[in-house]
């Protein structure tokens, strides 16, 4: 793995659902105003920086974060960006989802007619081989739930580990390797990046 590889990864800004604690997955949602502002926020930290990729979510949500940070030269929408498929839970809140389905957990249970963990864990790994044949600052453009999936499989733990990650709209997170060990992947930033109040108090769906 090339030691120079810095992986910049930022959750989407907010959006009503993000807000409201709804899981959304293949729902195609825009930005609210505060959303907006959130990602243009991010532009001073990240749009003078030197990017070998620029990598996006094909969900709209992804894409205008990353056209509003101000990276818009050779985009590249990467399928396996994309938020867990939350099947027949899509739109829901946790504490719906619990009324049917006490001690349901997204990282043990997945969703019926959606993803299970196993299958997100896969669509991470899948990712992390192709990512990790790249080098120097990589922008990747995504979300709450596959953003912490892809950290926790990136430093070797189980998918479901990723409960433990909380990722906030408009974050960055850069996963890169100790440069002492090149082949020792890291987590060299979370959960960073100017947020609002109402962001630090999102849920990560």
């Amino acid at each position: 793995m090339d030691p120079t590889l810095k992986l910049f990864l930022v959750r989407h800004g907010e959006t009503a659902w993000s807000l409201t604690g709804q899981h959304t997955g293949v729902t195609d949602l825009p930005l609210t105003s505060l959303g907006e502002q959130m990602a243009r926020a991010l532009a001073p930290m990240l749009g003078k920086l030197p990017f070998s990729h620029v990598q996006t979510s094909p969900r709209l949500r992804a894409r205008v974060t990353c056209a509003l940070v101000g990276l818009t030269t050779a985009v590249e929408i990467v399928p396996d960006l994309a938020e867990w498929d939350y099947g027949d839970y899509e739109s829901l809140r946790t504490c719906e989802i619990r009324k049917h389905c006490s001690d349901w957990d997204i990282w043990r249970d997945g969703c019926p007619n959606g993803e299970s963990p196993a299958e997100v864990s896969a669509r991470a790994d899948r990712l992390i081989e192709r990512l990790r044949t790249l080098g120097g600052n990589v922008a990747l453009f995504s979300h709450g739930q596959l953003g912490r999936a892809l950290a926790a499989r990136w430093i070797g733990l189980k998918v479901e580990e990723g409960r433990h990650f909380a990722l906030n709209p408009a974050s960055i997170s850069i996963l890169g390797v100790d440069p002492d060990h090149a082949l020792r992947p890291v987590i060299t930033l979370w959960n960073g990046g100017p947020i609002s109040a109402e962001a630090a108090s999102c849920r990560s769906v």
